[in-house]
């Protein structure tokens, strides 16, 4: 494992002690992760990517400060970040506190409370590897419609990932949003919230990492919740007992999750398709 040139420029700007250790830490497709612990037993998270797009570790730094002042959750404190890299506290972590999914839900209905008046955010970010177009917008079906399904469903198109009845398909959808979900304000979200992004800090408390922020539905937090393994129902009943619930939010899932979905199969292909089509069958 090697820092990056970008990496090694900030570190030596910022008078760094040495490295003393490089532990890799596993963080999925999107970045290199690793604990850089230095001469003097500190130690420090870092991502780096050599190929990032514009702004990829800047939107990051950015997201979590956001979260962080905006509703005052736990999140990690960014020291540095570049082109290339992306440089945080290092949170030990510990086994759930008894109290985790209350607090993790109570953290969430913390973040919704925070509205403005459209949807969007101040400027474009990425969801994972892609990027993430956040113009402000006063309707959230065309925000939704627009910004998340038929983008998405673009790139599908282009790659040659969907097929064109399916992309006709998931356009009419869009098209027909206000008949399928309720009127809701914009709240703050997290915007890419499954359990790897919520770490386990040394006092057993949740932490809000790798967010996609922006201003939109809350039910699509949640709903991406129900994705890859999913939250407990304390999760879900902690939640409820914050903020009103929709008690038949949950009907409406896979509408959310159809961009969270298709982002997927931009990213890593061909096997999310099934999914894709089951939703479009179901919805559209």
């Amino acid at each position: 494992m090697s820092l990056l040139p970008d990496l090694q420029a900030w570190l030596k700007s910022q008078a760094f002690s040495g490295s003393v250790g490089l532990s890799p830490i596993p963080s999925g497709d999107t970045s290199e992760a690793f604990c850089l612990t230095d001469s003097g037993g500190a130690k420090y998270f870092v991502k780096q990517k050599f190929s990032a797009p514009p702004r990829f570790f800047e939107s990051e730094a950015q997201g979590l400060a956001y979260l962080n002042v905006s509703a005052n959750v736990r999140t990690p404190n960014v020291l540095g970040y570049g082109n290339q890299f992306i440089v945080m506290e290092y949170i030990e972590s510990a086994p759930q506190s008894s109290r985790f999914w209350d607090d993790l839900a109570e953290d969430l209905a913390l973040l919704h409370e925070c509205t403005r008046e459209q949807f969007g955010f101040i400027n474009d970010n990425y969801c994972g590897a892609t990027p993430q177009l956040n113009h402000f917008c006063d309707d959230g079906y065309e925000f939704f419609a627009q910004y998340r399904l038929r983008y998405q469903a673009d790139l599908a198109l282009a790659s040659g990932l969907l097929q064109p009845n399916d992309y006709r398909r998931i356009i009419n959808l869009g098209q027909q949003l206000n008949q399928l979900i309720p009127k809701q304000a914009p709240a703050l979200l997290h915007g890419d919230l499954w359990s790897g992004n919520v770490h386990v800090s040394a006092q057993g408390g949740p932490t809000f990492i790798d967010p996609a922020v922006y201003y939109g539905w809350r039910e699509t937090d949640l709903a991406m919740t129900r994705l890859f393994g999913g939250f407990p129902p304390r999760f879900y009943q902690a939640y409820a007992a914050c903020t009103e619930l929709a008690p038949d939010w949950e009907e409406r899932v896979p509408i959310y999750n159809l961009y969270h979905l298709l982002n997927h199969l931009n990213l890593f292909g061909e096997s999310y398709y099934v999914s894709v089509r089951e939703i479009l069958d179901r919805f559209a």
